[in-house]
Order: structure tokens, then sequence, then C-alpha cells
């Protein structure tokens, strides 16, 4: 919290009074305090900081473009502004949509709005791409162990990083007798499969990050370097991208497999989805799942 006070204040030190006022505002009264509320010793604020930090900047640069073009502020911007704003740039300035609730709710103006974003396009990588980017992970030597097992994650179960990176131990289950492991995302656990399973033994035996007697014990999957954290999402997913892994386009791809060949309810359950997204990520994946009450004509 302390740190991201100061990147605030660092921020707004060289902005123009008509930026910087609102800005200041938007960063107080809305990040800042939201944060704290959700914030616990036991809960980390690295997630909310970090989609503050985007939204603040994008809002500052949204605004000094509004005041530079057309020597106009937050307060009397209209409309067409951010109509105009948002065509002519990258996807990412859809980050604004915060600080144009922010300020219409505040009353600071109520001629704009700003809907939800939707995405033109759902990213997908082809099966034959996810099966090479598997066998690359389980049996090459491009990154570390643990990125490996992480990459094999998001490419196997359709992990979020987010939730991949929060992984603990007791996630996982073996059989003394049979040597069988499962993984829990979801109310029960799932087989894990050969090699992939060597791969985690292997990766369990020797956790990056364990210096220290008490590090020893961290009930995390993927211990991070800050002690009793795990490692940053953000860190997993560049190592990722940085192979050439499209992350959501992986995980979009690996969904879809699972929900081909089972119902939406048993895939959801088992990968720790809500059923709404299983359905309509099978929906988009052109699952007939939802369909075969209709279709059925034998018991």
């Amino acid at each position: 919290m302390a740190r991201f006070e100061t990147w605030v204040d660092d921020k707004l030190r060289d902005l123009s009074e008509e930026v910087a006022k609102p800005v200041a505002q938007f960063a107080t009264w809305h990040h800042l305090r939201r944060i704290r509320s959700m914030t616990t010793p036991e809960k980390s604020a690295q997630a909310p900081v970090h989609s503050a930090k985007q939204e603040i900047t994008e809002t500052i640069k949204f605004l000094d473009w509004l005041w530079e073009t057309h020597q106009r502020t937050a307060a009397n911007c209209t409309q067409q502004d951010i109509e105009t704003w948002l065509a002519t740039g990258p996807t990412t300035r859809k980050a604004i949509r915060t600080f144009i609730v922010f300020i219409k709710n505040t009353g600071t103006n109520h001629r704009v709005d700003m809907g939800h974003y939707t995405a033109k396009t759902r990213p997908a990588i082809t099966q034959d791409q996810r099966v090479a980017w598997l066998r690359e992970l389980l049996t090459g030597t491009s990154e570390s162990l643990t990125y490996r097992v992480a990459g094999i994650l998001l490419l196997l179960y359709a992990q979020p990083l987010v939730r991949v990176a929060k992984l603990r131990t007791d996630a996982i289950e073996t059989n003394e007798s049979t040597g069988n492991m499962w993984i829990t995302f979801g109310p029960h656990p799932v087989p894990i499969p050969e090699p992939f399973a060597d791969l985690l033994r292997e990766h369990l035996k020797g956790r990056p990050n364990l210096r220290t007697g008490s590090d020893a014990q961290s009930p995390w999957l993927f211990p991070g370097t800050r002690a009793g954290q795990p490692l940053h999402p953000n860190g997993i997913m560049d190592r990722l991208r940085s192979l050439g892994i499209d992350l959501r386009g992986a995980r979009n791809t690996a969904l879809d497999e699972h929900l081909l060949v089972s119902p939406p309810p048993l895939v959801a359950d088992a990968l720790g989805y809500s059923h709404q997204i299983a359905f309509l990520h099978a929906d988009a994946a052109g699952d007939a799942w939802s369909r075969y009450v209709n279709l059925r004509t034998k018991p």
C-alpha cells in the first residue's frame, strides 16, 4: 500500500492541475479506499494494485490528450471525446471505463457514459498447437521446471494463471500404494496423467525459493521470492509469453477440448469454473450437449 501511494504521488507530480486534480480524486476516493477495504494480512494487495495502476495510467493518458487537444477537463468532456479516444487507439484505452463511471457517480460529469468492453474476437490456438506446447513443456528444456509445470496446468486443465499461482500443495493428493495422483480445482479432485505426474513429483521435491526453515513449510505449490507469498502471476505470464504461448488462446482451446467430450456441468466442477462460464464456452466451441436431451430418441 505504501509503495502504491508513493507511485501515485510520483505520477501526479509533473501533471498539469487540470489533469492532476481529477486523477488524485480517482486514485484516493476510489482505488485507495477500495484496496484498503478488501486487503487483509492474509490477502495480498498485489492484484488490485496492479489493476489500479493500469486504470490510473490510462486515465492520465486520456485526460492529457483531452486537455492538450480540446482544452477540456473531466468535468466538461463530451461523449464524442470518449468515443474518439477509444476508436483511435489500442484496446488498453478501455481501462478508462472505471474513471468514467467514477466521474458520473460523483456528479463531476453526468453527460458521459461508457459501457462494458466486449472483445470482437475470441482468441484460440489449434489443438495441434496445444499438443505441441504440452510436448515441449513436458520434455523440452526451454524453461525451468517451475514454469513448465505452471504452463502445463494452463494447457492441460485450462487453469487461469492467476489461479495457478495461488495453488497450494494440499491441492495435490497421492496414493502411496499405486502412485496415482490427483489435483483439486473445484469440488472434487481430478486425475493427473503420466508423464505430467512425474514432472509434478520432481517439482514438489525441489520447489524453488525455500531458503529458510520457515520457507520449507510453505503451503504454496509455487513459492515466491517474498517470504510467505506465492509467485506473482504476472511473472509466470511473462515467462510463458516469452516462449511464444498465447495464454488466453491456450486456455480457451483447452477448455473447449474438455467441453467437446464432457457435459459443461461436469467440466465446470472438475476444473473450478462456474456452470454459466462453462455453458458460454461450450456454445462458442460448438458443443452439442445442450441439445442432447432434445436429440435423444432412445432410453
